[in-house]
């Protein structure tokens, strides 16, 4: 007996499936929570289960795969040929199931441990971009009061102490404290909680110049 083809059109809470009834004929094109997502297919009868490629597809065909099912994930770029109306989920689980029954390269369900280091990687990228876009706003705002330093995160590293310590006496405090933790925070990105003390440590210069303009600001008061 052949599996009976099923195109699902998943989501956060309510996913489509389209369908024909192998003993009546009838077309099911219904949505189900996704509380029901699994059990709906787990008394069922092996199943030939098309999806798209998309998020938390990989999740649901690992757990679709458990029950029996063969299921197979398709590139939304090959879905969306098939579908010939307005975009709907109704229409796009149809346009899945049309899908799923023709020949074509799949693609690959992952393991939860491959996914684990792609997830990796993307967190890595993301925290080299976010790195790169604080030393740039950093310099950029210091360049604003006279201040211009050499590229590369080594000069930036040894400039940034002398630099702020020449515009703390003529720029507001907060903002001078805004720009070291923006570079402490940069800085313990790059080389962990060693360099967070030895930020720590260089500020302490910095905050007894400030208790004393504070007490002499009391003083003149």
């Amino acid at each position: 007996m052949n599996p009976t083809p099923v195109g699902i059109d998943i989501a956060k809470s309510v996913f489509q499936v389209h369908y024909v009834d192998e003993e009546t004929g009838e077309i099911v094109n219904r949505p189900i929570k996704r509380q029901k997502f699994l059990e709906h297919f787990a008394n069922r009868s092996q199943c030939f289960i098309g999806i798209e490629a998309c998020g938390g597809a990989h999740h649901w065909a690992r757990e679709l795969a458990k029950m029996g099912h063969q299921v197979k994930l398709m590139p939304a770029k090959y879905v969306k040929a098939f579908n010939i109306r307005n975009k709907n989920d109704a229409a796009d689980a149809r346009a899945i199931w049309l899908a799923v029954q023709q020949p074509g390269k799949p693609v690959a369900v992952k393991t939860e441990m491959q996914q684990a280091m792609l997830a990796l990687h993307r967190m890595r990228q993301q925290l080299v971009k976010f790195r790169t876009m604080q030393i740039n706003s950093l310099r950029g705002l210091l360049t604003e009061y006279g201040e211009v330093m050499s590229k590369g995160r080594a000069a930036l590293d040894g400039a940034i102490p002398s630099v702020l310590a020449r515009i703390s006496e003529r720029l507001p405090t907060v903002l001078v404290d805004t720009m070291r933790e923006q570079w402490t925070e940069a800085a313990v990105q790059r080389h962990g909680g060693n360099r967070r003390q030895q930020v720590q440590g260089s500020e302490q210069p910095r905050q007894k110049l400030y208790g004393r303009e504070d007490r002499q600001a009391s003083a003149t008061d």
